[in-house]
């Protein structure tokens, strides 16, 4: 893994706007910021740029302003993007999701149907696309490990996700999430593994344990009275 931060903030607004404030509020205090980006389609919630409630999402005015490079993400030089794209059209707009400039990518192909088309498509990428910028796999609780196992050699972390309903923050963690980082750790040496969904100050420690190399974490900070003293809580925690 070329860059590790243990502890990533989470954002996951309809509005452009709140990212911008959430980011100002970040600045200086997290290297890494995280964007959650639902469409509706692939989950029953929205965020930016689909907030609006346009299932196209892509006539959002500031995204359409990043899509033609007139700027970029908000303080896009002093963060590292990771975008997790519960989106169904992840592989067919890569190419648009790429002009947002992540350092990271995650995707969520459903394990039962497309998992084959999803190793197609990471065969067929560019390798200078695989030198700049990091894929991630994400998979919930109730998925098969086996076949999660897979990809631990084709993308560069495997995410793992706290809790069968995604696209929410608010969620609790499931106890099948632990049992599947370690399952993960134990029988894949080497793998990096990041864990989103149901994180707090509770049940941090044990996750990280457990084996988890980075914390994604929403709720657990925007939902506190001190978010920016939360955000410290967890950085004290690694």
């Amino acid at each position: 893994m070329r860059f590790m931060n243990k502890i990533v903030p989470a954002i996951l607004e309809k509005n452009f706007s709140e990212i911008k404030n959430k980011l100002s509020a970040l600045r200086g205090l997290a290297k890494c910021a995280h964007i959650d980006i639902c469409d509706g389609v692939a989950v029953p919630s929205q965020s930016w740029p689909f907030g609006s409630g346009h299932l196209g999402g892509f006539d959002d005015f500031d995204f359409q302003k990043i899509m033609n490079e007139q700027e970029g993400m908000p303080f896009w030089e002093e963060f590292d993007f990771e975008f997790d794209l519960m989106v169904a059209d992840a592989v067919e707009n890569f190419d648009l999701y790429m002009k947002l400039g992540p350092k990271r990518l995650i995707f969520h192909p459903e394990i039962k149907v497309d998992i084959e088309e999803f190793k197609n498509f990471l065969e067929g990428l560019d390798m200078y696309i695989r030198d700049v910028m990091e894929i991630g796999i994400a998979f919930k609780p109730s998925d098969d490990m086996s076949i999660v196992s897979q990809f631990s050699h084709k993308v560069d972390f495997l995410h793992c996700m706290g809790s069968d309903r995604i696209g929410f923050q608010g969620e609790n963690f499931s106890e099948k999430a632990l049992e599947n980082i370690k399952f993960l750790k134990k029988n894949l040496p080497g793998v990096i593994v990041s864990v989103d969904i149901g994180i707090n100050l509770e049940n941090a420690q044990s996750i990280l344990e457990a084996g988890a190399d980075r914390l994604i974490i929403g709720s657990g900070i925007w939902k506190s009275s001190d978010p920016i003293g939360a955000l410290k809580s967890f950085q004290n925690l690694v």
